[in-house]
């Protein structure tokens, strides 16, 4: 007979709540870079107790989405154009290999993907942009057939998310997005895997290029003011 396992206390854990909504909030641009956050501030504000936003800064400390504060505290950490490089890198990798796995297969994705992509780049939400950014991206990643494609992916969306926000703060970008988005998907239907791998690559290829050049100059720009 197994030992008899204790009860576990019945009681709302908001950690996950926490964390997701100070996702949002850095990922949308809201709580901008450099933004000191002070727990009992933040705890106030979502009526909750210090215990679960502790845990949540410590998780959003360990994914490298807040750091130690000047003094003391924490703030929102800054976006590096050199760790958004490399991020890119390793997405384009992963994308053109899921979209080239998934147009293997002649999967055709659901059309209603490409067209909230688009309704919601007419908008103001980014969250919502980046829902359906997202969205997109997860169905070819599961179209692969490839469940370590839709694993590695997870791990890295949790700053992809943050650095997309940026992207379609960018409002000469959004309908380019989705228009190569659409050529994406068309490929794989197609059944064509080498121009889905290659639209895929050089579709992160250009958010890369334009997103480093844009926080590149915003930083000197930062620079010369101070």
């Amino acid at each position: 007979m197994p030992a008899k396992l204790l009860k576990l206390q019945s009681r709302p854990d908001y950690v996950d709540e926490v964390y997701r909504v100070l996702l949002d909030a850095i990922s949308e641009g809201s709580l901008a870079p450099g933004t000191r956050i002070v727990q009992e501030e933040i705890a106030e504000q979502l009526a909750v107790s210090r215990s679960p936003v502790l845990q949540a800064f410590r998780l959003l400390k360990k994914d490298g989405l807040v750091e130690d504060a000047p003094g003391r505290g924490l703030q929102v950490a800054p976006l590096d154009a050199r760790r958004v490089g490399h991020l890119y890198e390793l997405r384009g990798a992963l994308d053109a290999l899921a979209a080239r796995l998934a147009a293997k297969q002649r999967v055709k994705l659901d059309k209603s993907l490409v067209a909230n992509g688009r309704k919601a780049s007419k908008g103001g939400d980014i969250k919502a942009m980046i829902e359906a950014d997202m969205a997109f991206h997860a169905a070819i990643y599961s179209a692969s057939g490839n469940p370590l494609i839709v694993e590695n992916a997870r791990l890295h969306w949790i700053h992809l998310r943050r650095v997309m926000g940026a992207v379609h703060q960018v409002v000469g970008q959004r309908k380019t997005v989705w228009d190569e988005h659409a050529a994406i998907a068309e490929a794989i239907a197609d059944g064509n895997e080498v121009l889905a791998a290659e639209l895929s690559m050089r579709h992160t290829e250009a958010a890369r290029e334009n997103l480093v050049q844009h926080m590149t100059a915003s930083a000197a720009a930062q620079g010369s003011a101070t």
